[in-house]
Formats: structure tokens, C-alpha cells, sequence
């Protein structure tokens, strides 16, 4: 066999190990799935004491089906086909009468687990890499071999909607006690435990007797508070697939193959396309940090205010020793009660909670810098000020340690003048909130060393995030594209449209906030500066002078366009959107994504395409604004 190994051992038990021949990590494409049929004909004849399913891979057990296999797929045929192979192959494998037991080390997600649940065992191995979940709905499909019938019967229905629907995933001690995994064990003893369990003829824990009543008379219950949820995130008409998981589990017992409409419709549908390409986008922009070998222990990031904290606490969140440095202990105490928060909600464990926290040093005299890989400066947007921190910080830093800047409108041709050695400046812009925000743009200066530019890269594929480059001119790709969008917004209130009806012109659009709330939450004074540095040379509009006249500042003051004394937007009812509205809005975004890219501020439409989803959640369905517009012309 090409991919899979057999070991039988002496007890009888055979081990089969998956090892994708020419592949880093393992996936379910057709021969693998073909030959792991060939194994269960060969135990059909001859049936084992027990099989075991391990994967031979570093990188984990199984990343899911072949994206390739399924982004090739251009009929309904083959897409029933698909379906059809799957769902086969795994209700054969559930029906072997000898045991059978997945060990599940590093990423198992979609098919991967599909084909875990249909082991009479699930043995999660206790390591950070262990990450288990069923994201196609991700990728605008549903799990249709198997996932949507087994997973509601060994972790309730509720639980199981809600790994589906939001395509999150959980490590192994969560698997555990949720009754995904019959047991969580750390790597020393997973050989032993997994031969233990997988003789024991121990029962699986039986869900109980609530959980039963919803998966039977009561699933009607379950099934519309999953669409009320739903609801509230995404649009039928915009995200089939959430839908198609609630009716396809509540209808048919997630079995896909007894409604085929509904696998026509879904694996055919333009979202199931984008989000496809979106991401192949997302992998490229992770490509990104894989052609350094830069790797950072230590960050140092001057300035605790809002973004400073903030990406401290999610640099000590990923790992890293961090020093944070501010003029006084007074000045980065609130940075460090973010963190905490940070820290409790990711983490959970108390023992974890206090690492981190102990990785983040407070430092205001800033001795943290000798010993940085990578010294953030993150302090107030003023050049004099930050020429006089770089000529303090560059004598202090240690040879071949990354220096940047978190600016957002100043150009780093203008800061590195006092440098020594101006070429080791890079910017490694953060968004706000930092620990939701996905994309960090790495900004590439005039004469820049481009080995400073891809150890920047790579330090942010390190902390999780996904970096993309641009060239260095007011406002990168994504505020300079987001500034004429809500140009255009507040020139429609200034027309006497509502702020609500403008917002929801575009909710409805599909894009996941409204631009006037975003108004009010980036802060009216910001948007007011930004506006004068790359509106060129366009009037303010009168509803954004007249609230700055008045300190109404949006969020952080209380009131902006809305009242934000609850902690969030209180809006009245939206009016009738008039026609057009939401296409006059975004053209002006789409306008500025073509010239930044003819500029060459951005590679290429596509990257810019995956900036602009990253950084400003531009509706992912549509395949991002350049590809939007080129569909539309079709």
C-alpha cells in the first residue's frame, strides 16, 4: 500500500498507520480512502483481536478530506459521489464486530474525525497540538460522513450543533470530559492505554437521559434555538451550510444521502466556492512565515496603552517571555488586568492562567530590550517622539533581533532616519481588539533587508496570526480602504439617511458590522484624522464634525452616532433601504482595494482579497472585493 502501514502485533491486535505518502500532513483523499476499504475486505476474511488507527505523521492525525479533491468538484454528481464514498466507508468501519480505537495525537478535524467516531474508542492524547473539531462549515459545506449522525450520540445534540455550526475545535481534556474521548492521557503512556482500552470491553458512557430526550421526541426543541442562534450571525441566503447541518441532523439523522437536494444545493453554491478559495487564501498568507528560520522566545513592546497591552498579553498567550514597558508600574497596570481577563477566558486552567501571567513582566525602565528577539513599539502616533525612543532603543538591542513599529498612519521612511542601520525597521501592524483580530499587515519600508521582513513574518505565523505584507504608504491596505467606506456612510447620514438603515444596508450586504458602529468604534476624533490624511483632500462629513465639536467620541466616550452607555450600540429600528444603497457604499472600498493593488502596495488581487477579509471581516462569502467586483461583471 502507498499509505497506509499494517503492524500486527502479537496480542492480535493490528496497528494501521496512516502516513500520506508525499504529504506533511495526513488527509482523506480517494486512494487513501480507497486502500483503507482494501484493509477492512482484508479483516472481513480474517478479522483482527483489534485494530488501532494512528497516524505516522509529526503534524497530526488527520487534517480532514482532500481540500484539492473538493475544490475540483464541478457537478452535483460528483459531489453526491463525495458524500456517498464517505458515509459508506465509515458505517462499514462502525459495523466491524471486532474492536476498533482511533489515537488521536495533534489535529483530527473533519473526515479525521469522522473516521474517529466511527472507532468503537476515541483515546485523545494529552498535548498542546491535540485540537479536535468538524469545521466545514467553514468552507460553506456540512460533515456528511458520518458527523452530523455520530457526534450528537456520543456528546449530546447541543453540544454537537454548536462544534458544527461555529466549526470550533477543543483539545483533549475538553474532548474528555464532553464525552467525545473515552479517555485524555499524556504521551508517555499513550501506546499502553491505547492497547488497554481498546481490549477492555468497556461500554461507552451512555448519554444521559436529557440528552436522549433531545436527540429523539424533543429534537424539534434543539434544532430551532440552533436557527435562532444561528440567525443571528449569518444569513440563510448568504450561509446555506449552518442551516443545511440543523435540517440534515433534525430530518434525515444527519444522514446527507437521504436528501440529496440539499447536497446539490449546498456543494454547488458560490459560497461553498469563496469560501474555498478563501481558504487557499488563508494558507497563502500563512505561507508567508515559512521562509524564515526566525524564531522569537522574547518580546519586548513599549507603550501599555490599549494596542501595546494588548499585543503583549497575546505574545505571553502564545508563549513568549514578554516585557511590557510604559513610564511608570501606574501606566501598564490596566495592560496587565486585560491580560489577566485575556488569559482566564483562553485558558481556563488555573495553573495555565498563572504562566502566562508570569510571562508577562512589567518594565518601565525597559531592560527587557537587551534580551528581545523582537522590540514592539507601540507608543502615541508622533515622529519626534518616536525618533527619540528608536535612538534610545537601537544600541541596546541584541544583533539580528527584529525592531518594529505598530504604527498605523505614519510612514516608517520617516521614522528610521535616526537609525544606525534604518534597514532593520520593519512595521508589524496589530488591529484592534488584537486577540480577535486575525491579520497583522508586515510593512516593508524603502531599502527595508527583506531577511527583517520575513523574520517579521515569521514571528507572526509564531504568535498565531496571519501575516501579510505590504509596502509602506498612509494607511497600508486595510485603513486606507476602510476610510472611503465610511466616508461614504457618513455622507448618507449627511443626506438624512439613518444611521441604523445605512448599517443595516450593509448587515444585510453581509458584512459582519455596520460602518457607522464602526465609526463609533474605531472613535470619531481617529476616523476624523485618518479622514484628513487619506480621504485627499475631501471634506469632513457635518454628522462627524458636529459630534467631535461636541466630545461625542463613539464608543470609548459613550456616545458617537449611537448611545453606548449599555456597553453596546443602542439603535432604533432601521428605515426602508433605498435601492442601491449598499452597492454606492462599498464601491468606493472597492475602488481604493484596484488602486492599491495597479499601486502595488499589495502583491496581487488576491492577496489583497485575503487582506481585506482578514483585516476588515469583508464578507467572506463573496470571495473578497476584487473578486466580487470581477464576478459581478460576469
Amino acid at each position: 500500500m502507498k499509505h497506509w502501514q499494517l503492524n500486527k502485533e502479537e496480542s492480535g491486535i493490528v496497528v494501521a498507520i496512516l502516513d500520506k505518502a508525499g504529504e506533511s500532513a495526513n488527509s482523506l483523499s480517494a486512494d487513501v480512502m480507497t486502500e483503507f476499504g482494501e484493509i477492512l475486505d482484508q479483516f472481513d476474511k480474517q478479522p483482527p483481536k483489534g485494530l488501532l488507527i494512528r497516524s505516522g505523521k509529526e503534524a497530526g492525525f488527520i487534517a480532514g478530506a482532500d481540500i484539492q479533491e473538493f475544490s475540483q468538484l464541478d457537478s452535483a454528481e460528483k459531489g453526491r459521489a463525495l458524500v456517498t464514498r464517505g458515509w459508506n466507508l465509515f458505517n462499514r468501519l462502525a459495523a466491524v464486530p471486532y474492536p476498533t480505537l482511533a489515537l488521536v495525537r495533534g489535529h483530527c478535524l473533519g473526515g479525521g474525525l469522522e473516521l474517529a467516531l466511527a472507532c468503537r474508542y476515541l483515546l485523545a492524547v494529552d498535548e498542546p497540538g491535540t485540537k479536535m473539531g468538524l469545521p466545514e462549515v467553514m468552507l460553506g459545506i456540512f460533515p456528511g460522513w458520518g458527523g452530523m449522525l455520530r457526534l450528537p450520540k456520543r456528546v449530546g445534540p447541543a453540544a454537537a450543533l454548536d462544534m458544527m455550526l461555529t466549526g470550533k475545535t477543543i483539545d483533549a481534556k475538553r474532548a474528555k470530559k464532553m464525552g467525545l474521548a473515552d479517555d485524555c492521557v499524556p504521551p508517555r503512556v499513550m501506546e499502553m492505554a491505547a492497547r488497554q482500552l481498546l481490549l477492555s470491553a468497556q461500554p461507552r458512557r451512555p448519554l444521559p437521559f436529557m440528552q436522549r430526550l433531545f436527540s429523539g421526541p424533543l429534537k424539534s426543541v434543539v434544532a430551532n434555538g440552533a436557527r435562532k442562534q444561528v440567525a443571528k450571525k449569518a444569513r440563510p441566503e448568504h450561509y446555506p451550510a449552518p442551516y443545511a447541518i440543523i435540517d440534515l441532523w433534525e430530518k434525515h439523522d444527519g444522514n446527507a444521502l437521504a436528501a440529496p437536494e440539499i447536497i446539490d444545493r449546498i456543494i454547488t453554491s458560490p459560497t461553498a466556492r469563496n469560501l474555498v478559495r478563501v481558504y487557499h487564501l488563508q494558507e497563502r498568507l500563512k505561507g508567508f512565515g515559512k521562509s524564515s528560520d526566525f524564531k522569537a522566545k522574547r518580546v519586548h513592546v513599549i507603550g501599555a496603552g490599549v494596542m501595546g497591552g494588548d499585543i503583549a498579553a497575546w505574545c505571553a498567550l502564545r508563549g513568549m517571555t514578554v516585557t511590557l514597558q510604559d513610564q511608570t508600574l501606574e501606566r501598564i497596570a490596566p495592560a496587565l488586568k486585560r491580560a489577566h481577563a485575556l488569559f482566564t477566558k483562553r485558558l481556563r486552567e488555573p495553573l495555565k492562567i498563572r504562566d502566562a501571567f508570569d510571562r508577562l513582566i512589567p518594565d518601565p525602565t525597559g531592560d527587557g530590550v537587551a534580551h528581545a528577539d523582537v522590540t514592539i513599539e507601540a507608543i502615541f502616533e508622533n515622529v519626534e517622539a518616536k525618533h527619540a525612543l528608536f535612538k534610545s532603543l537601537e544600541p541596546r538591542m541584541k544583533p539580528g533581533a527584529v525592531l518594529a513599529s505598530n504604527t498605523s498612519s505614519l510612514k516608517l521612511e520617516d521614522l528610521c532616519t535616526v537609525l544606525s542601520k534604518p534597514e532593520r525597521l520593519v512595521g508589524i501592524h496589530f488591529f484592534n481588539p488584537v486577540a480577535m483580530m486575525p491579520l497583522v499587515e508586515v510593512v516593508e519600508a524603502d531599502g527595508a533587508d527583506p531577511a527583517a521582513v520575513q523574520a517579521a513574518c515569521a514571528f507572526v505565523k509564531q504568535i498565531e496570526k496571519l501575516p501579510l505584507p505590504v509596502k509602506s504608504e498612509p494607511g497600508f491596505l486595510v485603513n486606507a480602504v476602510l476610510a472611503p467606506y465610511m466616508l461614504a456612510a457618513m455622507r448618507a447620514v449627511d443626506e438624512g439617511i439613518s444611521p441604523e438603515t445605512v448599517d443595516e444596508a450593509m448587515l444585510a450586504f453581509g458584512m459582519p458590522m455596520g460602518p457607522i458602529e464602526l465609526v463609533d468604534t474605531v472613535g470619531l476624533d481617529i476616523a476624523m484624522a485618518a479622514g484628513k490624511q487619506l480621504a485627499g483632500g475631501a471634506d469632513a462629513p457635518r454628522c462627524l464634525i458636529e459630534r467631535v465639536e461636541k466630545n461625542h467620541l463613539g464608543k470609548k466616550s459613550g456616545q458617537g452616532f449611537y448611545d453606548w452607555s449599555s456597553g453596546k450600540a443602542a439603535k432604533g429600528a432601521a428605515g426602508s433601504i433605498p435601492a442601491g444603497l449598499a452597492d454606492r457604499l462599498v464601491t468606493p472600498l472597492i475602488d481604493r482595494v484596484e488602486k492599491l493593488v495597479a499601486d502595488g502596495v499589495v502583491a496581487d488581487p488576491e492577496l489583497a482579497d485575503a487582506g481585506v477579509i482578514f483585516g476588515t471581516g469583508f464578507a467572506p462569502f463573496t470571495g473578497g472585493p476584487m473578486h466580487f467586483r470581477q464576478a459581478a461583471e460576469k
